[in-house]
């Protein structure tokens, strides 16, 4: 079943083109991750399919009364509500529900009026609401119910946003980085919840183990083109590698052809008979296909790295806290050369708070950071680059110099640096205001990388990357010759270039692991449950006490079940009366009795059930 048809859209800006007559459709249960370079336009599709942006030409078609979402980077809150308000306020089929079923309970006596509200509550599974809404709060760490939308981080914003979005259980719903702000336990939530929800999906993301583990189809713009792959992100890669490979042999023979029939087209004389100048159309058309070229510029960046001599980092009894909250307690480590650390940990837990006291941006409260002398810090932090009014890509980099040095004696242009960070020649003139979210960050890395560090400090360095950059950039970390230390949610990069993790757990516990990101998991699955940490206990108390703290003190599903039970029971008292009306009877032969003595003693039991939980909620209600 299609539910939207993408017709022939196209968008450009002034003279840059984003994309031209674009066409695709969404069916039933495709969960598709659309795939391109940043700067292409992939934030413009998705506003263009929600209906924020108007395209210049072709149109977006949805699938009558279908229920569609959108979770965007930059999500619309009423900031004078409550996290649980938001959720009340939100448009949620669920909600009128149980309005409607509220209503009903207040009039007793309209008995079809409450069948019909019964039905609509079983149906939408309207019972567990508020179960449901918890524990999704919970898992996105969301547990202060009564904090004001205004008072959140602008992180807890996007996962407030996509919590109403799964309460609302869409038919289609698009996503733009929806890994974005979540620590590797939602992210790794989210993809089983995807993975398992009977959803249609949309998304654009950086995030490769989320488009591995949740899509069935990889759609990918490039250079103009959309090629659609059925399969996940494995199968995109290898069928895109399979395309280029077979394109390069196309261009190779256009060329030849190229060749010979540009040397007919010199020979030709001015008069042309039809059967020529149908020649000299094929001529222009081999010519474009023959002229056709990727620009799939790598990074390559042989930078003279200044050497690191015998002391590099040392942390010697480091301890740091906010109030209550302790980030460090007594850490110990001395970095060696060539060393490759990960930091993951849940939010909150001290990892920017750790690589701040490292680069002496924070002090520690007791203990001694030692940066060695010859050590020369790159610190990629997640505020990104500085922006300056009209100021030009070109502009920012010759802020550094003219020309880097490279190994060897030799150097290269800032010019050309930019060209190997992917900004061709036409981009390093526009205004840096007016690049991408990802191509700042892309612009960003570069000075970082052009100062010639020999320490590389990188704070989510992939956020807002798009994949083909990512693999630049993984490329190059992995020849990178210094200390590095990353922070990242990212799976697969962690998994590529790192081969040593600090586990920040929280409460200043920092282990030390190693291996990879993916080694971890596996160790962690494999050894026993431990007692519950103090973060989890907090949780427990908050929850607690806001059950405690909010009256009445009956649930929300408590409260519904209570309402239902003694409609519940009166349908069992009168299912009961009607067999043991056919015992009195006499007409039942031994087979039939058999059969009814069976369904009225699962009837007994049943009404015996219900009558204690109702006692259990009455004496609750009461307490």
């Amino acid at each position: 079943m299609n539910f939207a048809s993408i017709e022939n859209i196209g968008k450009s800006f002034g003279e840059r083109i984003l994309f031209k007559d674009i066409s695709f459709g969404i069916n039933e249960g495709q969960k598709i991750g659309f795939v391109a370079k940043n700067g292409t336009g992939k934030t413009s599709m998705l506003n263009i399919i929600a209906g924020d942006e108007l395209p210049d030409e072709g149109q977006v078609v949805f699938r009558k009364n279908l229920k569609v979402a959108f979770l965007s980077q930059e999500p619309n809150l009423d900031p004078s509500l409550t996290v649980e308000q938001t959720i009340f306020a939100s448009d949620n089929e669920i909600l009128r529900v149980i309005k409607n079923y509220e209503k009903a309970l207040q009039n007793p006596d309209d008995a079809e009026a409450y069948q019909k509200a019964f039905e609509q509550m079983e149906a939408t599974q309207a019972w567990d609401f508020e179960t449901q809404y918890k524990q999704i709060l919970f898992k996105l760490k969301l547990e202060i119910l009564d904090r004001k939308v205004e008072m959140l981080s602008g992180g807890q914003k996007k996962r407030l946003a996509l919590a109403n979005i799964l309460l609302s259980k869409p038919d289609l719903l698009f996503l733009d980085e929806p890994t974005n702000h979540l620590d590797l336990e939602m992210i790794e939530w989210l993809e089983d919840y995807f993975a398992k929800a009977n959803l249609t999906l949309f998304m654009v993301t950086h995030d490769r183990y989320f488009l591995e583990n949740v899509c069935n189809e990889i759609i990918e713009l490039d250079h103009g083109q959309l090629y659609s792959y059925k399969g996940n992100y494995a199968y995109y890669l290898e069928q895109k590698e399979s395309r280029i490979v077979n394109e390069q042999i196309t261009t190779d023979k256009a060329k030849q052809l190229y060749k010979k029939e540009l040397d007919w087209m010199r020979r030709q004389p001015k008069a042309r008979t039809t059967k020529s100048k149908s020649r000299i159309d094929d001529f222009y058309e081999i010519k474009d296909k023959a002229h056709k070229r990727r620009n799939d510029h790598e990074i390559q960046l042989e930078i003279n790295m200044e050497r690191l001599g015998g002391k590099i980092l040392e942390l010697h009894n480091v301890s740091k806290r906010f109030d209550d909250l302790v980030l460090l307690d007594k850490f110990e480590y001395v970095f060696k050369k060539g060393e490759r650390i990960g930091i993951i940990g849940k939010n909150g837990t001290g990892k920017s708070t750790f690589l701040n006291m490292i680069t002496s941006g924070l002090q520690p409260d007791q203990g001694k950071v030692i940066v060695g002398e010859t050590v020369k810090f790159g610190y990629y932090t997640q505020k990104g680059i500085e922006i300056k009014p009209q100021q030009k890509v070109i502009e920012v980099i010759r802020e550094f110099g003219d020309y880097i040095p490279l190994k060897k004696g030799r150097q290269i242009s800032a010019q050309q640096l930019l060209e190997r960070f992917l900004f061709d020649r036409k981009k390093q003139y526009d205004f840096v205001e007016k690049l991408s979210g990802g191509e700042r960050k892309r612009l960003y890395l570069c000075t970082v990388l052009i100062q010639n560090p020999n320490f590389l400090i990188l704070d989510e360095p992939t956020n807002d990357l798009d994949i083909v950059t990512l693999n630049v950039l993984e490329n190059f970390l992995l020849d990178f010759p210094g200390c590095l230390l990353v922070v990242s949610h990212d799976r697969y990069f962690m998994d590529k270039i790192v081969d040593h993790l600090f586990v920040f757990q929280g409460n200043g516990v920092i282990e030390d692991f190693p291996g990879n990101y993916t080694d971890y998991r596996v160790y962690e699955g494999s050894r026993p449950v431990e007692k519950t940490s103090p973060d989890t206990e907090n949780t427990t108390k908050e929850k607690k006490n806001w059950k405690k703290d909010n009256k009445p003190t009956l649930s929300y599903n408590e409260q519904k079940e209570y309402n239902r039970i003694e409609q519940d029971l009166k349908k069992l008292e009168r299912k009961k009366k009607e067999i043991e009306a056919l015992f009195l009877d006499g007409s039942l032969d031994n087979d039939a009795i058999n059969d009814h003595s069976q369904k009225l003693q699962k009837i007994i039991n049943e009404i015996e059930e219900k009558e204690m939980r109702w006692f259990e909620l009455a004496d609750k209600l009461e307490g």
